[in-house]
C-alpha cells in the first residue's frame, strides 16, 4: 500500500504536467492570478480535497442513491461560473471576499483575513469535481474498487496522493503564472475582470462537455508517453502486483490490454458484486446490424443482459475475441443476451464508417456495433484498454470487467449466470468456440511505425516526420526496426517512398496495419533474407507478396512454432505502414 501511495503521488504531480490538464488549467490560473498571495494554496488545497472525494466517495454515494451521474460537475461548472462572474464585477467580488473572510474568522479558521485562501479554496473544490485527468491503472483501480466496495483508508491515501501530487504541480504553475503578470498589476481591477471572463468561457465550454471531448481528443491522438506520462510507472510489475492486492480478487479491472487476464477456475458459481451503474451509451455516430441503422440505449434493453466490447478492427487482440463473442450472441441472444460492439479507432482511417462496415462484414458480427469515433462512450466507462468487456445485469449494473484476451470459459459463466439471476432459462449446454491465443514466449511488444510512438527503432536519422533516406545498421538488435532508404514518416505512419523495412522479432506470428490510398499495391515479404516460404507465410501472403488492398491488419508471418527471425518488407512506393503486432 505505501508503494501504491508513493506510485499514487508521482503519477498525479505527471499526469497535472500531461496535456489532459488543459481544460482545467485556465482556471486555475484565472483564479490564481488574481486575488491575495495565498489564493493559489488555498485552490490547490480545495482541489486535492475535493478531488478525493469525487474518486473515492461520490462513485459510491452516487450509486447507492440513484443520482445522475454528471450532476455533482454541473453543480461544480455552475459555482465556477459564479466565481467567474464575481470576478467580472469588481465591488462584487470585494464583498463576497468579505463575507468568506468573516465567516472564515468566526469559524476560528485564521487562515482567512482577506488573503484570498478560502474563496480559492472554494475554486479549488469546485475544480475537483471536474478534473478529470487520463488515469493511468492506478487511479483507474481505485475509482473501479470504491464504486463497488465500502471505504478504506489504504484507497482513500492512494487518490489523497493522486490529487495531492497534481495539486502540487498546479501550484507552482499557478505561482509561475501570478509572475507572468506581475507587471499587469497595475491594472489589477482590469486584470481581474479579464480572469473572470476566461473562468466564465472555459466554465462555459465545461458546460456543454467541449472539455471532455478535447480531452478525448488529445487521449486519442497523442502518444501514450504524453497522455500519461507515470505509464511505465504504473506498469511496473510491483504497482501491478499491489493493485491486485487492492482489488481483492479477479474480478476489478487490472489485465493487460495485450495479454491475458488472471485466470480463476470457476466450480459452481461466481461471486459477482454490482461495481457500479452502466453508463449509457453516449456521442456514437453510425450503428451497424440495427433495423434502419437506429442506435439503441442501456435503457431500452433493461431486463436484457449485455455485454459491451470495446474494439478496434485492426487491432489482433480485439480479433481474437471475436469467434467467443459470436458465439455467444448465437448461443444466448435467444435467452436474452445482447451483445454490443463500441468501436473506438486507434488509428484515422479506422474511423471511416465504410472501412468499419467492411471489417463487421468480413468477420461475420451480426450483432450491433456502434461507432464511438470521438471517445465519449469510452471515457464515459474509463476505459483504457482494446479489448475491454463489461458484463451488466438487466436492471442496467456492471458486475463483471475483463480486458484482454483470455478466460473465455468464465466470461461465458458470467452470462449464465446473469441471465438465471434475470430468470431466463440458458439449458446446460454451452458454446464450444476456438480461437486463435498468443503463443507463450513472444517477446517483441507492439511496434508503431509513426514518429510519435517508434520504440525500438534503430535506423539513422531518428523518427521525426519528414521524408528522409535512412540508413539501416549492419544488424538489428533483437525487437528493433529499421527503415532504409526513402521513406515519409507521419505522427501515426510511414509512407513507403522506395525503401524497405527490417524487423528483428521475436514471435510465431507477425501482424502489421497497412493502406494504399487510391489503389491496391504489392509488399514483397521476405524471412531470415530469403522470399518467404509458403509454410511460414501469413494468410495474406500469396506467392511470397502481399496485396494491400485496403486499410486493415494483414497477417504476414505464421511459423510453426515462436523464434527469432528477420522480417524484411519491401513495398511498392505508397504503401503506408502503422503498426506491428504478434502473436
Amino acid at each position: 500500500m505505501a508503494l501504491l501511495i508513493v506510485f499514487g503521488f508521482v503519477a498525479g504531480a505527471a499526469t497535472a504536467l500531461s496535456p489532459c490538464v488543459l481544460p482545467v488549467l485556465p482556471i486555475a490560473l484565472s483564479a490564481g492570478a488574481t486575488g491575495g498571495r495565498r489564493r493559489p494554496l488555498g485552490i490547490v488545497a480545495g482541489l486535492a480535497l475535493s478531488f478525493t472525494f469525487a474518486t473515492v466517495a461520490l462513485v459510491y454515494v452516487i450509486s447507492a442513491l440513484g443520482l445522475p451521474d454528471d450532476l455533482l460537475r454541473k453543480l461544480a461548472i455552475v459555482v465556477l461560473i459564479g466565481f467567474g462572474v464575481t470576478l467580472m464585477v469588481p465591488p462584487l467580488a470585494a464583498r463576497l471576499e468579505a463575507w468568506i473572510s468573516q465567516f472564515a474568522g468566526r469559524a476560528g479558521l485564521a487562515a482567512g483575513n482577506g488573503d484570498g485562501f478560502w474563496s480559492g479554496t472554494a475554486v479549488g473544490a469546485s475544480l475537483g469535481l471536474v478534473y478529470a485527468p487520463c488515469a493511468g491503472p492506478i487511479l483507474a483501480g481505485v475509482i473501479t474498487v470504491s464504486a463497488s466496495q465500502t471505504f478504506s483508508a489504504g484507497r482513500l491515501a492512494i487518490a489523497l496522493a493522486y490529487g495531492i501530487g497534481s495539486a502540487v504541480v498546479l501550484y507552482f504553475l499557478m505561482l509561475g503564472g501570478r509572475r507572468v503578470i506581475a507587471p499587469l498589476a497595475k491594472r489589477g481591477v482590469k486584470l481581474q475582470m479579464a480572469m473572470g471572463a476566461v473562468m466564465v468561457v472555459v466554465a462555459l465550454a465545461m458546460l456543454g462537455d467541449y472539455d471532455i471531448r478535447f480531452q478525448n481528443r488529445i487521449a486519442a491522438d497523442l502518444p501514450s508517453v504524453l497522455v500519461n506520462p507515470s505509464e511505465a510507472l504504473e506498469d511496473t510489475a510491483s504497482a501491478k502486483s499491489a493493485l491486485a492486492d487492492l482489488r481483492d480478487g479477479p474480478h476489478g479491472v487490472g489485465s493487460e490490454a495485450s495479454g491475458e487476464a488472471p485466470a480463476e477456475t470457476v466450480s459452481g458459481g461466481l461471486d459477482l458484486p454490482v461495481l457500479a451503474p452502466a453508463p449509457e451509451l453516449v456521442g456514437t455516430q453510425r450503428w451497424f446490424n440495427t433495423p434502419g441503422g437506429e442506435p439503441l440505449s442501456l435503457a431500452d434493453l433493461r431486463g436484457r443482459v449485455v455485454v459491451i466490447d470495446f474494439w478496434t478492427y485492426s487491432c489482433i487482440n480485439c480479433i481474437r475475441t471475436l469467434p467467443y463473442l459470436k458465439a455467444w450472441d448465437e448461443r444466448y441472444r435467444a435467452d436474452g443476451l445482447t451483445i454490443l460492439g463500441v468501436h473506438t479507432p486507434e488509428f484515422p482511417f479506422e474511423r471511416d464508417p465504410d472501412n468499419v462496415a467492411a471489417a463487421i462484414d468480413s468477420n461475420g458480427i451480426r450483432y450491433p456495433v456502434a461507432q464511438d469515433n470521438d471517445f465519449v462512450t469510452w471515457n464515459a466507462y474509463a476505459n483504457q484498454y482494446w479489448p475491454a468487456k463489461y458484463y451488466i445485469d438487466a436492471n442496467g449494473d456492471v458486475r463483471y470487467v475483463h480486458f484482454g484476451e483470455g478466460d473465455y470459459e468464465e466470461q461465458e459463466e458470467v452470462i449464465r449466470e446473469l441471465l438465471a439471476e434475470a430468470g431466463d432459462e440458458v439449458g446446460a449446454a454451452r458454446t464450444a468456440a476456438k480461437g486463435v491465443a498468443a503463443e507463450a514466449g513472444v517477446t517483441t511488444p507492439e511496434t508503431y511505425l509513426g514518429a510519435l510512438r517508434a520504440d525500438r527503432y534503430a535506423s539513422r536519422p531518428p523518427p521525426t516526420p519528414g521524408e528522409f533516406d535512412f540508413r539501416a545498421p549492419a544488424r538489428l538488435p533483437a525487437d528493433h526496426f529499421a527503415f532504409s532508404g526513402e521513406w515519409k514518416v507521419g505522427p501515426e505512419a510511414a509512407t513507403a517512398a522506395g525503401g524497405s523495412l527490417e524487423l528483428e522479432f521475436g514471435a510465431r506470428r507477425v501482424y502489421l496495419v497497412l493502406g494504399s490510398p487510391g489503389r491496391p499495391r504489392r509488399v514483397k515479404v521476405k524471412l531470415d533474407g530469403e522470399p518467404i516460404a509458403a509454410g511460414a507465410a501469413g494468410a495474406d501472403v500469396k506467392g511470397g507478396v502481399v496485396t494491400v488492398d485496403g486499410q486493415r491488419l494483414y497477417t504476414l508471418v505464421d511459423l510453426p512454432r515462436v523464434g527469432d527471425h528477420l522480417l524484411t518488407l519491401e513495398p511498392e512506393a505508397g504503401v503506408i505502414g502503422y503498426a506491428f503486432t504478434f502473436g
